[in-house]
């Protein structure tokens, strides 16, 4: 199982539970939620497969919680930098860092599959997450109209579009963003921010 697995539910890896998530968060990421498998899941934590249901009552119910803790997860991460920020532009940096690292650190595969296998949640599933997601995207769309008001940002810029732009930026930065190469995270959160605020950053 991937190390980025292990890491998402840390504090939690000595339960049977979270063990399961740990390894549904790598297996539904690498195979897909439809192809992965409660025996490959059992196999994957040492269980017999009828065990997995003692905790959860379906496949569905695993990835649902998967979601739930990755969001849950990212969004303490980030609401602790907001605070450790001293500044809007600060807050703005903390923003972008935290998404990055979701994307391209120990989250990683769970947050790949919270965007590629929504459509696999049931609908009452679906609205539990956006619910989630909704406190999450308010500390963005919170922080860039500070970020407007300080005059950072152009006032004629929709802070809700310029939030699903840098959404749909951050997020494929998985896909050509090596760690261990030229830019770090951190490195990384700057020339990002460069692109958002106005003026020298």
């Amino acid at each position: 199982m991937g190390t980025k697995a292990n890491s998402l539910l840390a504090g939690m890896e000595d339960t049977p539970r979270g063990r399961i998530l740990a390894a549904a968060a790598h297996l539904f990421q690498k195979k897909g939620f439809e192809r992965a498998t409660v025996r490959d899941l059992a196999q994957a934590v040492g269980m017999q497969s009828g065990s997995i249901f003692h905790h959860f009552k379906t496949k569905e119910e695993i990835l649902r919680n998967v979601m739930i803790e990755v969001i849950r997860f990212n969004t303490e991460r980030m609401e602790q930098e907001l605070k450790n920020a001293k500044d809007i532009r600060g807050k703005v940096l903390a923003l972008m860092k935290s998404e990055l690292q979701s994307v391209n650190g120990e989250t990683g595969e769970a947050m790949a599959v919270l965007i590629y296998e929504w459509r696999s949640l049931k609908p009452e599933s679906q609205q539990e997450i956006l619910e989630l997601r909704e406190v999450y995207e308010q500390m963005w769309l919170n922080v860039f109209d500070d970020a407007k008001e300080a005059g950072l940002i152009e006032e004629d810029v929709d802070t809700f579009i310029l939030r699903r732009f840098i959404t749909g930026a951050l997020g494929w930065s998985n896909f050509w963003y090596k760690p261990g190469g030229a830019l770090d995270i951190s490195a990384l959160a700057e020339k990002s921010l460069s692109l958002v605020l106005k003026g020298k950053c």
